[in-house]
C-alpha cells in the first residue's frame, strides 16, 4: 500500500522514502538499459571560463542530498540513465543544465555547491550549481517538503563562493570582477512559488491573500531584487529561465477531476503566463540600467507547448504520464525507491510527476543555446551570449 510522506506532519509533492528496512531487488535487465539518446558535441575548449547555475529541482545535481527533506532524489531509479548513478538530479539522466555545459564545451558537469569544500581551486573557478528542489523565489516556498535553499540563499552561496575565488586570484578583486563578467549564470526560478505554494491553498495562504496578477508582481518584485544582488557580486550574462506548463505536468493532469477531454489545467497556466510576462520586461529594463548587462529570457513555455503539439516530430508517444511514478498518469506521487521505470524513456516527455526525461531535457537545453526564435530566447541564444 501507498502512503504519503511527511516531514513534521507537512505533506509534499516530492514523494521520497529517506529509509527503508528492506530494498526491491530489481533484476529486470531493460532497467539499466540506456535510450539512444544523441550528446552534443564538445568543443575542445569551454566557451565561457564559468557557469553558475542557480534553480530548483529541476536542475539540482545533489545539493539537496544530506538534509532533512523529502525534496530529494539521490535513489533509483533516479539516475537509471546516467553515469554518475543516483546523483540527486530529478531525472533519469542529464538534466537541462547538463546538456547546457556539454554544449559551452565543459568536459565535465558543473558540480554541486554542497560539495564545494571537497574541490580544488580550478574545479570552484568553472562554476558550481546551487540549485535546490523545492526552492522558490519566496522564502516559505517549499517548506511543506522539509529543508532546502531558496534563491536568496542560493545568491549568499554565490557570494561566499565568490569569497574563495578572490582569495584564489590572490586578493585581486579587479581580475576577479574581469573573470566573472565572462562567466554565464542561469537562473531558473518560480516553479515552486506556484507548484508549492500558491496552488497548495491547504498549506500557503498566498492565493487567499493575492490574486494571480498580484501574486506574479511580488514574485517579480522579489525576483528582480535577488537578481540584482547577483548582477552586484559580478554576474552579467544571465540566462533567465521562464517557467514551463505546469498545468500540463502528470502531476497536475492526475488532480484533474476529468482529464479526459482536456489536455492541461487552463487556470494554472494563464497564472504562469502573467509571470513569464513580467520575467521578459524584467529582462528588458535590465540590459537597459544595468551597465554591460547582457540578460536573457528563456521561454520554456513556449517550447514546452512545442513540444507536446508535435511530440512525435521529437521522438515522444507519451506525453501525458510518468516514465516511473504511482496512481493516475503516474502522476500522483513521483518514483518509488527501486520501482522499475519504463523500458523506453526516450519516448517519454516527462520522466516522473514533475521533471523531463533526459530525452526531453536535451531538446530544451539545445533551444536554448542555438534557437534563432525571439518566441524562445530573447533577445539572443546562449551560443550568441557566451560570444558577446
Amino acid at each position: 500500500m501507498v502512503k504519503k510522506l511527511s516531514i513534521n506532519g507537512k505533506e509534499g509533492f516530492i514523494l521520497t522514502i529517506l529509509t527503508m528496512t528492506s530494498l526491491l531487488k530489481v533484476t529486470n535487465g531493460n532497467w539499466f538499459v540506456r535510450p539512444a539518446v544523441p550528446t552534443p558535441t564538445v568543443s575542445s575548449q569551454p566557451q565561457v571560463p564559468c557557469f553558475f547555475i542557480f534553480g530548483d529541482s529541476l536542475v539540482d545535481n545533489g545539493n539537496n542530498n544530506n538534509i532533512l527533506t523529502l525534496a530529494r532524489a539521490n535513489y533509483r531509479p533516479y539516475g537509471v540513465d546516467f553515469p554518475e548513478g543516483s546523483s540527486g538530479r530529478f531525472s533519469n539522466g542529464r538534466t537541462m543544465v547538463d546538456v547546457l555545459a556539454q554544449l559551452l564545451g565543459f568536459r565535465g558537469y558543473i558540480p554541486p555547491y554542497a560539495l564545494a569544500q571537497n574541490y580544488q581551486s580550478n574545479t570552484i573557478l568553472r562554476g558550481l550549481n546551487f540549485a535546490s528542489g523545492a526552492a522558490g523565489i519566496r522564502q516559505e516556498t517549499g517548506n511543506n517538503l522539509g529543508a532546502h535553499f531558496h534563491f536568496a540563499q542560493q545568491v549568499d552561496h554565490f557570494r561566499t563562493t565568490t569569497e574563495t575565488m578572490r582569495r584564489i586570484f590572490r586578493g585581486d578583486s579587479a581580475r576577479l570582477g574581469e573573470y566573472l563578467r565572462k562567466c554565464i549564470y542561469y537562473s531558473g526560478m518560480g516553479s515552486n512559488d506556484y507548484l508549492n505554494n500558491y496552488f497548495m491553498p491547504n498549506m500557503y495562504p498566498s492565493s487567499y491573500q493575492y490574486t494571480p496578477k498580484v501574486y506574479a508582481a511580488l514574485l517579480l518584485r522579489d525576483y528582480s531584487q535577488q537578481l540584482n544582488e547577483l548582477y552586484d557580486l559580478g554576474a552579467r550574462k544571465v540566462v533567465v529561465i521562464g517557467v514551463g506548463q505546469i498545468g500540463c505536468i502528470p502531476y497536475e493532469l492526475a488532480r484533474m477531476n476529468d482529464n479526459k477531454n482536456k489536455a492541461c489545467n487552463d487556470k494554472i497556466n494563464k497564472a504562469i503566463a502573467m509571470y513569464n510576462a513580467g520575467l521578459i520586461q524584467m529582462v528588458k529594463r535590465f540590459n537597459s540600467n544595468l551597465p554591460d548587462a547582457k540578460f536573457i529570457y528563456v521561454n520554456t513555455y513556449e517550447s514546452s507547448k512545442d513540444l507536446i503539439a508535435n511530440a512525435a516530430t521529437y521522438g515522444f508517444t507519451v506525453i501525458d504520464r510518468g516514465c516511473c511514478g504511482v496512481g493516475r498518469n503516474n502522476g500522483q506521487f513521483t518514483c518509488l525507491p527501486y520501482q522499475i521505470p519504463c523500458p523506453d524513456r526516450s519516448k517519454y516527455l516527462f520522466w516522473d510527476a514533475f521533471h523531463p526525461t533526459d530525452h526531453a531535457n536535451q531538446i530544451y537545453a539545445t533551444k536554448t543555446y542555438n534557437s534563432t526564435s525571439p518566441s524562445e530566447v530573447y533577445p539572443m541564444n546562449i551560443q550568441q551570449l557566451a560570444m558577446a
